[in-house]
């Protein structure tokens, strides 16, 4: 998901010769070897999203970048989504990590410290 902000002067401009942004946005996801689900534009703290399917976060990082230097966003913000299924296959293996919060000495480390 791209979660995305135009500056002032690319709405001006949009106003001014208005166009089909979602096809822009489908053909700049293909040519990252992707394809676009869905484009919204909304109110509130962003002006829109995008739902873009890519190959991997390598194609996902270069559409960014692509998009970032055109200048046109205030703001641009990628995240990648997760299925309920892949989320469970996450909590999973979230449950065999070990990790202990600052000031806990670990039990696997306990007998090795001084």
């Amino acid at each position: 998901m791209v979660l995305f902000t135009f500056r002032g002067e690319t709405v001006k401009g949009f106003v001014r010769k208005p166009t089909d942004r979602s096809a822009v946005v489908a053909e700049a996801a293909r040519s990252a070897g992707g394809r676009l689900d869905a484009y919204y534009w909304m109110f509130g703290q962003y002006d829109g999203f995008a739902l873009v399917e890519l190959p991997d976060s390598r194609a996902a990082a270069a559409l960014s970048i692509s998009v970032s230097s055109t200048g046109a966003f205030s703001h641009l913000e990628t995240h990648e989504l997760f299925s309920a299924d892949e989320v469970q296959e996450l909590a999973r293996r979230a449950g065999e990590v070990r990790y202990s919060p600052p000031g806990e000495t670990p039990e696997y480390l306990s007998h090795a410290m001084p």
